[in-house]
């Protein structure tokens, strides 16, 4: 029996036994507390969250809704760092476990804070989208990513302020190596304010046809800050350092307006003058009568007898289509040419080819007369 006692009293001493100062008792209060705030968390997120997205499927926009997906795991953070704020309270530490609890309180807030504000940055990322009319897409996204690692400095500088961690020395550490770093990759950052640059300026979007003077030529598939993957078209990509876009000149098919057409057609020097009018009003007249192609005046529309070549009367044909895909343009540009053909044939003239006269000078020998003496000397002789 008086084992069984000793036995129950040595429960109940570790019961009172203060750790870190602390009863056992308050710390299963503290604990509860902390419970009893993990209990309110979940009726808000299971009432109040849940009706607010309810609501917010209700409306037209989407911003509301993303607001509300975002916002939601900071908002229920907040209720744990609240319940261990009155839990801590309740406990009444001092001493070195005073300081350890604020500190930590102190950058439990911090983090739920700056977990807030960078959950913020894809809700506003929908206003910044509406600047796409005057910045690019891609800009946009970077300024996006920019505010989110901004965000994440500035929590961590603030959780190591509270630590008591001078970040002054570590931004002059960063700033020498950073000096260091550059004079070690200029390349490197010629290339990124070569990205920069692009999507400021907008030289090109995802999808143009470009072609950098003797570099590549084909489709933009990706915008890097760094470098442009360039899908060629044997289907081969092609990753260019942003800085040869500003070192070579550039021509970006995509954004032109209309799609050209420029042809010299010959016709044979057997060609009267009469058959060279039909012929030339004849293209002319197709070509203003086809809405696939621009009448003029601008941008212009045109058929003339251009020159006289060493083998042909040559006829200037320039023209531009309605649309610039590329196989769209190759069906106007073959319905073109069937045209200008049957044109021709119809009336009775000829396409000329290269031709080359060749003059060859035959010398005839000379006949050699032969003395009157010598042959009657010859005949005596006989």
């Amino acid at each position: 029996m008086d084992t069984l006692l000793d036995f129950v009293e040595l429960i109940i001493d570790v019961w009172k036994t203060s750790s870190f100062g602390i009863g056992m008792e308050k710390m299963l209060i503290a604990f509860l507390i902390f419970l009893s705030f993990a209990f309110v968390r979940g009726l808000f997120s299971r009432f109040v969250l849940q009706k607010m997205s309810s609501l917010a499927a209700k409306t037209e926009t989407q911003m509301d809704d993303v607001m509300i997906v975002s916002l939601e795991r900071p908002l229920k953070f907040f209720f744990l760092v609240i319940g261990l704020f009155f839990a801590v309270e309740y406990l009444q530490l001092g001493g070195l476990s005073a300081v350890i609890a604020e500190k930590l309180l102190k950058s439990f807030v911090a983090v739920g804070l700056f977990w807030f504000f960078y959950a913020a940055v894809t809700p506003l990322s929908f206003t910044l989208h509406n600047l796409e009319s005057i910045l690019s897409k891609e800009i946009v996204n970077w300024l996006v990513t920019v505010a989110r690692w901004g965000v994440i400095l500035t929590g961590i500088a603030t959780v190591l302020q509270i630590w008591g961690i001078q970040i002054g020395p570590i931004i002059a550490g960063f700033g020498l190596f950073g000096v260091a770093v550059a004079l070690g990759a200029q390349d490197l950052f010629k290339n990124l304010l070569g990205g920069i640059s692009i999507l400021v300026e907008r030289r090109f979007a995802l999808g143009d046809w470009i072609e950098v003077d003797g570099v590549v030529s084909g489709t933009i598939e990706q915008i890097g800050f760094r470098s442009t993957r360039v899908r060629r078209f044997d289907l081969v990509p092609v990753i260019v350092p942003n800085n040869m876009f500003a070192d070579h000149a550039l021509v970006n098919y995509s954004q032109m307006p209309h799609r050209r057409i420029y042809w010299k057609v010959g016709l044979e020097y057997r060609t009267t003058s009469t058959q060279l009018r039909r012929v030339r009003d004849q293209i002319l007249k197709w070509l203003k009568d086809d809405d696939a192609f621009l009448s003029g005046p601008q941008p212009p529309c045109f058929v003339y007898v251009d020159s006289f070549n060493d083998s042909s009367i040559d006829l200037i044909i320039y023209c531009f289509t309605v649309e610039t895909d590329w196989e769209t343009w190759l069906a106007h540009k073959e319905r073109l040419a069937i045209a200008i053909k049957e044109i021709v044939e119809n009336t009775g003239a000829s396409f000329a080819f290269p031709s080359v006269s060749i003059y060859q000078e035959i010398q005839v020998p000379e006949m050699v007369a032969v003395p009157t003496a010598d042959i009657a000397a010859d005949k005596e002789e006989i």
